[in-house]
């Protein structure tokens, strides 16, 4: 279903300024990704009905003064169902957003087979992942550390740089620090794959 998608993703060692780069949102199921996509894209809360296959937007981040970076965001469907096509659309990506309801403590283990199952497909080894632990307007939901230990990322491999962080597609609260992570994770894996050709 996503294959040809696929063919979309950036393929070069290190992007130009101007290039979008490829960024994958999957998670469970309710986790509440479309609605943080749309957040980042309108600037307001915008409630969605579950996804059934994939939502794109092309999302311009600020990252301090004029600066900027683009990302061409891709909302997979988080049933069951749909999860073993994950792999298709996270093929040749530059980096994956993992959400989870940290309201929804119950869920976390099965979230947790999930996270290491698509960051240790072959395709994905060493992609950075960002985790965004969702719904921290919600009361008594887990905070980004909680969440962290709970999902094991520091057990993912060690070639993967990972950050978790606490955020709310309701306000908006915590997805800018989110970003800005995951663009300076993606940027340290360019240079260094870039470093390694050079060195070769």
């Amino acid at each position: 279903m996503g294959n040809h998608l696929t063919e979309m993703a950036p393929t070069t060692s290190f992007l130009p300024h101007f290039q979008a780069l490829h960024v994958v949102v999957i998670g469970l199921d309710s986790a509440g990704k479309t609605s943080l996509l749309y957040r980042l894209k309108f600037k307001e809360f915008v409630q969605s009905i579950p996804t059934k296959g994939f939502n794109t937007e092309k999302i311009r981040v600020p990252l301090g003064g004029s600066r900027g970076i683009t990302f061409q965001v891709w909302d997979v469907g988080g049933q069951e169902k749909l999860r073993p096509l994950w792999r298709s659309y996270t093929r040749r990506t530059d980096g994956l957003v993992f959400v989870v309801d940290a309201a929804e403590a119950e869920r976390l283990e099965e979230a947790k087979v999930e996270l290491h199952r698509i960051s240790r497909a072959s395709d994905n080894q060493g992609v950075p992942v960002l985790v965004l632990a969702n719904k921290q307007d919600q009361p008594g939901a887990l905070s980004a550390a909680e969440v962290e230990k709970r999902l094991a990322v520091r057990e993912l491999a060690t070639a993967t740089l990972t950050h978790v962080q606490g955020c709310s597609a309701v306000d908006g609260l915590g997805l800018q620090p989110g970003l800005e992570r995951l663009y300076e994770m993606i940027l340290k894996r360019k240079k260094a794959a870039r470093a390694g050709k050079k060195r070769r």
